[in-house]
């Protein structure tokens, strides 16, 4: 179902607000899920987890210590091996390695203040002593 005008306008407004108060995730969020799967080392630190488990059975079946500690090790790698199948797109990072860093100063009044650094100020002030 589309959105009628009105409702498209206050998106609208919403996401000019989200990327004012927090540009940092408002990039994030329109960028999207950026990474990427390699199938065949994920498929490769499966096969690695299945004989490590079959390596730590044999290993409690035979009640040698020895051969159960290599079959965690075994699944320990097979599970890196599954981590190390997602990246990041490359693209992705020469942009932000491109863009300048900007950082922000803070100041105690200022209105555009995020509830985090409300939260933070206040934090502060309590275990200052000041109170609330």
């Amino acid at each position: 179902m589309p959105l009628s005008e009105g409702e498209q306008r206050i998106l609208e407004q919403m996401e000019r607000a989200l990327h004012a108060e927090d540009p940092k995730l408002a990039t994030a969020l329109k960028q999207g899920n950026q990474t990427i799967l390699n199938g065949r080392k994920f498929a490769l630190g499966i096969l690695v987890l299945v004989i490590g488990i079959g390596a730590l059975i044999a290993g409690v079946a035979s009640k040698l210590i020895p051969v159960g500690v290599l079959g965690f090790v075994i699944m320990l790698v097979g599970v890196l091996v599954m981590g190390r199948a997602f990246k990041k797109d490359e693209t992705e990072g020469k942009a932000k390695a491109d863009t300048p860093r900007v950082t922000k100063q803070k100041s105690a009044s200022a209105p555009s203040e995020g509830f985090m650094s409300k939260m933070e100020e206040r934090w502060r002030r309590r275990n200052e002593g000041e109170g609330f």
